[in-house]
């Protein structure tokens, strides 16, 4: 690879001084081909603090598998993830909106400090979403967003009769066993059967809200919102865009290139016609400040004049 693909890591790891740095990643597996290859860092966000991101460790080693068969050489690094969903009515409320700063400045000090030259950034809860798009637009180094994808729902036999559960059937039924209606075994089964494994809170939510958002943006690979966080189809969105990363350099695009006004409206009209979260008032206009682009909630109303909501999605549909 020409230097023109190496902007940052040459910079760490190119000539005679450089040995010391070089021989700390040969500790780490480098092998001594790597050190002529783009460095691509993988921000994983994987926890087990929450189910939006207890797989995402497997879909952070995709991705590095994707970037290396594309002639990168892959560094995998981690963040923190909060869960809101965890924490909500508690003290630890107030933790949640500082994370996403956090997370940013995290993934920033990572790709900055070890001279990184394009990232995948995988996130799968609220805040971890927008802090990693903030994260890339900061850096202005060839990137793309991969969404953890949502979970499967679950499902339980309640007073006879089979239902599909998710995050909010929950709460449902917390309400109705307050007012009787559910006996505190029927509680317990739908608090044990409604979330069954990996993935963000399936519906219209704040997670699913920005992954849409971020791919209408332009910062994640088509279809990476629509995906089961299981599935044969995140796990080549995975791959696929390490191998992207390695394209974007190649091409010399970076995020502000495609971060522009039009995107951002784009984004905003996408989830004003699938009934999105209201939560994407405080994220977009943070992802667009961190691009140098101005955007304001009276650019959601404008756009909200004219735009319908199209789609039936919980929870303000079905």
């Amino acid at each position: 690879m020409s230097d023109t693909t190496r902007t940052f890591s040459s910079q760490v790891l190119d000539g005679p001084d450089r040995a010391p740095s070089r021989a700390m990643l040969y500790a780490v597996g480098f092998e001594k081909p790597d050190f002529q290859k783009p460095i691509i860092g993988i921000a994983s966000t994987w926890s087990e603090v929450t189910p939006c991101n207890i797989h995402i460790d497997k879909l952070a080693r995709e991705s590095a598998v994707g970037a290396n068969a594309a002639g990168g050489k892959a560094i995998v690094f981690n963040t923190i993830t909060i869960s809101d969903g965890i924490s909500m009515g508690t003290e630890g409320m107030k933790y949640s909106l500082v994370s996403r700063e956090v997370i940013a400045d995290s993934i920033e000090t990572v790709v900055g400090c070890e001279g990184m030259d394009g990232f995948v950034a995988i996130g799968g809860c609220d805040k971890n979403m927008p802090a990693c798009v903030m994260a890339m637009a900061r850096m202005d180094r060839p990137s793309v967003f991969v969404y953890g994808g949502t979970i499967l729902p679950g499902c339980a036999t309640i007073k006879g009769e089979k239902k599909d559960l998710d995050v909010v059937s929950v709460f449902e039924a917390v309400g109705k066993h307050a007012n009787g209606e559910y006996s505190d075994e029927e509680l317990e089964t739908v608090e044990s059967c409604a979330i069954p494994g990996p993935g963000s809170c399936g519906g219209m939510y704040t997670a699913n809200t920005m992954a849409s958002a971020i791919e209408a943006l332009g910062m994640s690979l088509p279809n990476s919102s629509a995906q089961a966080a299981i599935s044969d189809d995140k796990m080549r969105d995975c791959f696929d865009a390490g191998a992207a990363v390695m394209n974007l350099i190649k091409l010399g695009i970076k995020p502000r290139d495609i971060m522009t006004k039009e995107a951002f409206e784009n984004a905003i009209t996408v989830l004003i016609a699938l009934g999105g979260s209201t939560n994407a008032a405080l994220h977009i206009p943070a992802m667009a400040h961190s691009a140098g682009v101005d955007i304001t909630l009276d650019d959601f109303e404008r756009i909200g004049k004219r735009v319908p909501v199209l789609a039936d999605l919980k929870p303000s549909g079905k």
